[in-house]
């Protein structure tokens, strides 16, 4: 039976790439999360007013790819000693988190962000949010696999 990860690491269209192509992820869609707004939009999220951050819900076989692994790739595909931003991009919406989904998730993220914070391979203390999992609104259409329709580009 398939399971469910949320990750928020920047801009999604990004991390949305970083889990894309791992073998045992069967799907992934890109949205928003841990905000108080309902159906935000693109336009509600990047003017600060609701609360949300961009985020990857990322849709793995766990006999495949285990959570351990996806939070692996969470931790190397981006910065999470950043508050509210992620290289040029800045705000709440860039924040870094994981969304839980269980106990489990939750106890292995925080493990995860422990052993990393011990490890010594970052400058400064992370700053990676591990919270709950709200209700995820999926982003507009021309947000999803951005890259794969734009020949990887941001289109800025």
């Amino acid at each position: 039976m398939n399971e469910i990860a949320t990750f928020a690491a920047g801009c999604f269209w990004g991390v949305e790439d970083s889990f894309l192509s791992l073998p045992g992820v069967v799907a992934t869609r890109v949205g928003y999360c841990g905000g108080h707004t309902d159906n935000p939009t693109y336009q509600d999220v990047c003017r600060h007013v609701t609360g949300h951050a961009e985020a990857v819900e990322v849709t793995f076989d766990p006999l495949l790819i285990s959570y351990d692994d996806l939070l692996k790739v969470f931790w190397e595909c981006h910065d999470p000693t950043q508050v509210n931003r992620q290289g040029p991009d800045f705000g709440e919406q860039y924040r870094s988190a994981i969304f839980t989904h269980s106990d489990d998730q939750y106890l292995a993220a925080c493990t995860s962000r422990d052993e990393l914070e011990l490890s010594s391979r970052l400058r400064r203390s992370i700053a990676t949010q591990i919270v709950p999992a709200t209700f995820f609104w999926e982003a507009e259409a021309y947000h999803q696999k951005y890259h794969q329709k734009n020949s990887g580009g941001c289109g800025f």
